[in-house]
């Protein structure tokens, strides 16, 4: 086979890149617009300024459009443009002038990899940081008041060292029924129990009132009571009051570290955490597959024009992005682990593809 690009092979990539980057930029402005007009009371009742709205918000919205919407424009830009080429028997001389249909897929395979390096680029680095921007403004002038509605958290700061609160209430950074074990092995060597811990910004610490102190030595306890104590322990208000879509603002590293302190702390929102992380690889792998789908569907010329294979298209590709969200919620349920769960649509509709391409004309 070769593998310098043909004439026939700029054509298609042509073809391919374009349809593409048009189809997203038609699909944005749609979106933006709509959003305009559900966002605009929020807009003008919140005095969100102009400059801020269109780059802070709108600026950065549109890397989150593109990363949302590739996989399934992808689909329908091949189903769109390879259908066209078939109805007009391009893809019949193609062949006709000898050469096969595994060589006609270089092209298309040639312009995937060019979109999956720029989303995997996108969602590792790029995304993250105007997501970060785009979650400030929402916070700012769209959604309400923050609130927190877990109860009963128990984190591990460090090997041997745990903390329990009841709850949490981020309008005035407070932890109720606040708890801080240290262990040596099995033995307990501290704990530290009040009614009630504040976050002091002054000096990144808690303030914990009324509290009771209970330390043990080789052969003696010390209790100690009073009504204020400053402690410093390496979890902040902050931690507490996250949203699990904070993990869209971290790019590649800090999100695994982030991971790697979720899982010392046992703190449960590691699955967001990991979800976000292996969906920034299996969405844009996804390109190869339905690419492969999309010319092994529409590569014969039938009847009745291309209406039927852009709806079947749409049908596959939304059938996709569902089972992408069912594959999430098998992870919130504990019934697959992340990375096997995330993966499992681009298998199965790796399968679909390998199958349809065998069938497919040649």
């Amino acid at each position: 086979m070769r593998f310098k690009p043909t004439l026939i092979d700029r054509y298609i990539i042509k073809k391919f890149i374009g349809t593409y980057l048009f189809a997203l930029a038609l699909i944005s402005v749609i979106i933006i617009i709509f959003d305009v007009s559900e966002r605009i009371d929020d807009f003008v009742e919140k005095k969100a300024p102009l400059y801020d709205i269109i780059f802070r918000y709108y600026l950065n919205f549109i890397p989150f459009l593109v990363n949302m919407f590739s996989s399934l424009f992808v689909f329908i830009t091949v189903i769109f443009f390879t259908s066209k080429m078939a109805g007009h028997s391009e893809i019949i001389a193609m062949l006709s002038g000898g050469v096969s249909f595994k060589r006609l897929m270089y092209p298309y395979f040639l312009s995937a990899l060019v979109i999956f390096a720029f989303n995997l680029l996108f969602n590792l680095f790029i995304i993250p940081p105007a997501n970060a921007e785009r979650l400030d403004f929402q916070e700012q002038y769209i959604k309400n008041p923050l609130s927190n509605t877990n109860r009963n958290i128990h984190f591990q700061l460090e090997p041997g060292e745990f903390v329990y609160i009841e709850s949490f209430t981020t309008w005035n950074n407070t932890a109720y029924k606040f708890s801080l074990e240290k262990f040596d092995g099995r033995r307990l060597v501290s704990k530290l129990q009040s009614e009630q811990a504040v976050w002091d910004t002054s000096f990144n610490g808690w303030r914990v009132r009324n509290y009771y102190l209970r330390q043990c030595f080789d052969s003696t306890e010390v209790i100690t009571r009073g009504s204020r104590l400053d402690t410093v322990i390496s979890i902040t208000a902050s931690d507490l009051r996250r949203r699990k879509d904070l993990y869209e603002s971290m790019n590649y590293y800090q999100l695994n570290d982030e991971i790697d302190l979720l899982k010392l702390r046992g703190d449960n929102s590691v699955k967001f955490a990991l979800i976000e992380k292996n969906k920034r690889t299996t969405v844009p792998f996804s390109v190869f597959i339905l690419t492969l789908i999309g010319v092994s569907l529409s590569s014969q010329k039938v009847r009745g024009g291309i209406g039927l294979k852009i709806g079947l298209g749409i049908g596959l590709s939304f059938s996709y992005i569902l089972f992408l969200r069912f594959a999430e919620m098998f992870v919130y349920t504990d019934v697959l682990p992340p990375f096997t769960a995330l993966w499992l649509p681009n298998l199965i509709y790796a399968i679909v593809a390998i199958g349809l391409y065998l069938r497919a004309p040649k």
